[in-house]
């Protein structure tokens, strides 16, 4: 069962660390451990904003030419697997190689032919290539580094739980990514998802950064008097509303 459409334009309008404060107020999970990524990597395409989109998974090798050889099929079924997901979609490509980059699985073509199958991005433990086309095609990735040629790139297994920046993320869950990184939803998380972001959003712009903005010509004093006010206002709102504490 995926989100709604509209829900998820809705989620798009944010970045990815306000979508994970509104996360880590309802769900269950380890909000300093799971769900975003655990190491660096870079948006190439940061000017594109957020993307969201149901992962859709497959692991590579591109130094090993035995992969090509052993399922002369492998794009073909790969790609029947895409093409029968339910869009949008974030394709999270395991890289069996790294930290090395042997060879990028994008490029020009393959990230305008996952366009085409209603893919709007990818997260990839690896390399990428041709970046200004792949951002002439509207095909945002976040990935390891850039590399010169594609090697033996071939989807080598699909529809599996990879790992990629420290995180493993299962077929079919919810990703948010941008320049900050990603986060992957857990699925009892994703119903309350947009309600709670938009909250806390609020409650930031309603207590704490007004009072932070409005220190001009103020005594130190009164500064800190205002802002501690307002980190109580804060907390107390999340408390009303969630039952926990807020980050202040």
């Amino acid at each position: 069962m995926t989100l709604p459409h509209s829900t998820l334009l809705q989620l798009k309008r944010w970045n990815t660390p306000t979508i994970y404060n509104g996360w880590e107020q309802i769900t269950q999970h380890d909000v300093a451990q799971d769900g975003f990524n655990r190491e660096p990597l870079t948006d190439y395409m940061s000017e594109m904003g957020p993307m969201i989109g149901y992962a859709v998974t497959v692991r590579i090798e591109p130094s090993k030419k035995a992969h090509v050889e052993a399922n002369p099929n492998a794009w073909a079924e790969y790609r029947e697997y895409v093409a029968g997901i339910e869009g949008p979609k974030v394709v999270i490509v395991e890289d069996m190689d790294k930290p090395d980059l042997v060879g990028a699985f994008w490029g020009e073509v393959n990230s305008n032919i996952h366009k085409a199958l209603g893919c709007v991005g990818t997260i990839i433990d690896g390399a990428i290539r041709d970046v200004d086309e792949m951002k002439n095609a509207g095909f945002k990735a976040l990935a390891r580094g850039m590399c010169v040629g594609h090697a033996y790139s071939v989807p080598v297994e699909w529809n599996c739980e990879v790992d990629v920046f420290g995180r493993s993320i299962q077929p079919g869950q919810l990703i948010h990514a941008d320049k900050h990184g990603f986060l992957a939803i857990p699925p009892e998380d994703e119903e309350a998802l947009l309600d709670a972001s938009v909250f806390m959003d609020q409650n930031e712009c309603n207590t704490v950064i007004p009072a932070a903005r409005s220190s001009c010509g103020k005594p130190a004093s009164e500064i800190l008097h205002d802002i501690n006010v307002a980190g109580n206002a804060f907390g107390e709102a999340v408390k009303v509303r969630f039952g926990g504490e807020g980050e202040w």
